[in-house]
């Protein structure tokens, strides 16, 4: 008889200082997979589903796709909506025994009112259905605040190890190998977790630069000839306000291996980092001022307004600083649907009077004489793998215009984090003439737009995703942590 293997999940970052919360139809629009259509939205993705797909294939096992929820990340998720979620997953899994394994499509940092750590909670709901010996295994987001509750309801779970992250697919197979190992070869492995006391600023979470770069190859070194199937470094999300927010170690093992000595090692290599976990804070006139050194045109990282992590993408906070300077040729990205409305209609060429009502640009009001450009539908495709492994993109319709000082906004009708060029590229405009373009998000536009810019750089700027986050006021999250309070701890470094 084949071995069933389902998969089940419910994937959402949840930023709790977000003032949105997230609601049903974040969810429903397009989100919500059941059966057979996780197979024909994923399969062909670059997604960590598409590669347990392709490597779980064997004789002696028959796939059995459930249930799988995902949402852009936003605020905390109502608790009506995260219950709902987790009796439709349960009632997949209970409707589809007996099982022999569950794969846990998870990002690791799902946050409700009142159920504060949701992956734990629908993966301890899981075990309980499934018993004690069905394998249940596991992948997540380096973003992840795993919790211990995740980490006793699971056998393994396994996070990206790139930041942007372009190895999902590949995470996907690696669980997928493990998960044969334990269900066809009798494979005994253990799980443990190292929760350090401090949170890595996003901006210093970028794996192909320093501080990332040396401490993942120094973690990694520690566990090499060891019988350690997995280990797992987990950036953290500091914009969860939950008790396990912050940085961690996961390590899967041979069953009798003793990883006490292991784990000493690697929190000191993780300590001598600690001074490196926050970095310089870049403010937007610095850039302006040394403008001509910059190769053009210059990817503006917008941390605080960064939709990835769950902020609005609403902000004209960098907009304002380019005209204020008399800064020419840039592009943003605002989601403003209601912007949308008022200028969808208007003559292409017209010009007309704007007004944005943004809170973070300091000044409430901001007047912008603009001329209609382009109003079209903003759905595109993303075949290069990219962070966040999706194929699909709709910014819903959207409208673009054009300033006096000659700065281009884009307004959409959708939120959609900037993990793909091909949200302006689509747009009748040469952007090698660009001087500027904005992007909101932190690490992940990275990868997208490093082709077309040869400088990057992370602005600090206000929102929902400030990279500051010792402004953010904790109620939950341990203590003592760094940045936030200080540590004995002797820095190596």
């Amino acid at each position: 008889m084949k071995k069933r293997i389902a998969i089940a999940g419910i994937y959402h970052e949840s930023n709790t200082f977000s003032s949105i919360p997230t609601e049903w139809e974040n969810f429903t629009n397009g989100h919500i997979f059941r059966g057979q259509e996780i197979i024909e939205r994923f399969e062909h993705a670059h997604h960590e589903i598409a590669g347990f797909l392709q490597e779980i294939q064997a004789e002696e096992i028959e796939v059995v796709p459930l249930f799988v929820a995902d949402a852009i990340p936003s605020g905390t998720i109502k608790k009506e909506v995260a219950l709902g979620l987790a009796n439709e997953l349960c009632d997949a899994v209970q409707s589809a025994l007996p099982l022999d394994g569950i794969y846990c499509v998870a990002h690791g940092a799902a946050a409700a009112e009142e159920i504060r750590d949701v992956d734990g909670y629908w993966m301890t709901a899981l075990r309980a259905i499934v018993g004690a010996n069905v394998p249940m295994m596991a992948s997540l987001d380096p973003h992840a605040n795993v919790s211990n509750k995740m980490i006793a309801a699971t056998d393994a779970m396994i996070s990206y190890t790139t930041n942007p992250h372009l190895d999902q697919r590949e995470i996907g197979q690696k669980i997928a190998r493990l998960m044969k190992g334990v269900v066809l070869d009798d494979l005994s492995i253990k799980q443990e977790l190292l929760m350090l006391p401090a949170s890595l600023s996003l901006e210093q979470q970028e794996t192909s630069v320093e501080p990332c770069l040396s401490m993942y190859k120094k973690i990694a070194d520690l566990t090499r000839n060891l019988p350690i199937l997995s280990h797992s470094i987990i950036l953290g999300f500091p914009y969860a306000d939950v008790e396990e927010m912050g940085t961690s170690l996961i390590l899967v093992s041979e069953n009798q291996f003793d990883t006490t000595a292991l784990k000493q090692q690697a929190l000191a290599v993780f300590e001598s980092y600690y001074p490196q976990f926050t970095g310089k804070r870049l403010h937007i006139q610095e850039v302006i001022d040394n403008e001509d050194s910059y190769a053009k045109p210059v990817l503006l990282l917008d941390m605080g307004d960064n939709v990835g992590a769950g902020a609005l993408g609403n902000s004209s906070y960098l907009l304002k600083a380019l005209e204020a300077n008399r800064s020419t040729h840039g592009i943003i990205v605002i989601y403003d649907p209601q912007k949308v409305q008022e200028l969808k209609d208007l003559d292409i060429e017209s010009w007309t009077e704007i007004i944005l009502d943004d809170q973070t640009a300091g000044d409430s009001i901001q007047n912008y004489k603009v001329q209609i450009l382009e109003v079209r539908d903003g759905s595109f495709s993303e075949l290069t793998p990219r962070h966040g492994g999706q194929t699909s993109y709709d910014m819903g319709r959207i409208v673009l215009v054009k300033t006096e000082l000659c700065n281009y906004i884009l307004f959409t009708s959708l939120r959609v984090p900037p993990f793909s060029s091909q949200q302006i590229e689509i747009l009748n405009l040469d952007l090698s003439k660009l001087n500027w373009i904005v992007a909101k998000g932190v690490n992940a536009p990275i990868a997208a737009y490093r082709p077309i810019c040869p400088v990057y750089l992370k602005i600090q700027t206000p929102g929902e995703s400030n990279a500051d986050a010792t402004q953010y006021q904790y109620k939950y999250r341990r203590r003592p942590m760094l940045p936030f309070e200080a540590l004995n701890v002797k820095y190596d470094g």
